[in-house]
């Protein structure tokens, strides 16, 4: 009995609810849509509930989830100093958001949305948008100083703002491509892995060969619930530090 194994298919969106088209292009309610709103709805759910019934001492679900906050305040704090108090709410919207996505991706079967590019892009360009809006509306002009290194001679000035400009244009595309590649490339080799699990036992393998990759299956898994989180929490590190640009432009 042959068994197929397709990594890629795990990503691939599936339509639930057709909403037209325009052109030759399907508009379409997907699974990874479903998801998202699944994830707010969670984030939402556990919210509430973690702060209806506050009390001094805390329970289980409002310690995790004052730790939470407390955690990415501090992170927050610590790159862009006190004045970044008031996108503390974007920043953990967004590191809560991605926290749960990456956890429902880890569910047998589930759909991963942040191994799709477009999405994490998305959040990504939602981070620039907003250090260039708030940037622009705060300093004026004066935010064009985030293309300016402090304490840099005049004539090498021709060649660190071009770069400067280069590198500021590339943050959404390096905080997107992170948190994507790295959800994807790890649902792959979990995918491969369990799949030489199913061959061996196919084979009547079983209790010569198949211990290796199961144990390697059962300790990439652990991994990967490890990257889920840890991604969701790089991912809010430098958002917080791209926002200290908008605060402090000069550098």
């Amino acid at each position: 009995m042959a068994v197929s194994i397709d990594p890629i298919h795990q990503f691939e969106l599936q339509p639930l609810v057709s909403l037209g088209h325009i052109g030759n292009q399907q508009l379409a309610f997907t699974q990874s849509a479903l998801y998202m709103f699944a994830a707010v709805g969670i984030i939402a759910l556990l919210t509430i509930v973690a702060t209806s019934g506050r009390s001094v001492v805390p329970g289980r679900l409002q310690a995790l989830a004052e730790t939470l906050y407390e955690f990415i305040a501090d992170t927050v704090h610590q790159a862009t100093g006190a004045d970044g108090k008031r996108f503390l709410p974007l920043v953990f919207s967004l590191f809560t958001f991605v926290l749960i996505l990456n956890l429902l991706g880890m569910i047998p079967y589930a759909f991963a949305v942040t191994s799709h590019l477009i999405v994490t892009f998305g959040l990504a360009l939602v981070v620039i948008l907003t250090v260039v809006i708030y940037g622009v509306a705060k300093h004026g002009t004066h935010f064009l100083g985030v293309f300016v290194p402090s304490g840099v001679p005049k004539p090498l000035l021709l060649i660190m703002v071009p770069i400067e400009i280069v590198s500021f244009l590339s943050r959404p595309i390096s905080l997107s491509v992170r948190l994507f590649a790295n959800i994807l490339a790890g649902h792959i080799a979990l995918k491969i892995f369990a799949f030489f699990v199913v061959q061996l036992l196919v084979a009547g393998a079983w209790g010569v060969l198949s211990p290796l990759p199961l144990a390697l299956t059962i300790a990439l898994t652990a991994l990967e619930f490890l990257v889920a989180a840890l991604q969701a929490y790089v991912f809010a590190t430098l958002t917080a530090v791209y926002l200290a640009d908008a605060l402090h432009p000069g550098h």
